[in-house]
């Protein structure tokens, strides 16, 4: 297994909601511990990998309110 394979399923954030026209990403983990996100609209675009470490940062980004518009 490779660090970057998927080992979990993607998820939606609940949130989101239920339209199809609703803009979200989804997540999934990968072996690393990291994940892999995609748009929800557009699968096909690809996927993004985020070692632990960056995921982590991100988090951290948006818990602080520093994507907030």
């Amino acid at each position: 297994m490779r660090k970057s394979d998927i080992v979990t399923a993607f998820k939606k954030a609940s949130a989101s909601g239920a339209s199809p026209t609703t803009d979200c990403v989804e997540v999934a983990h990968t072996a690393d511990g990291g994940c892999a996100v995609r748009d929800s609209k557009n699968r096909r675009a690809g996927i993004q990998y985020c070692t632990p470490d960056e995921w982590a940062a991100f988090l951290a980004g948006v818990k602080a309110g520093r994507f907030d518009v």
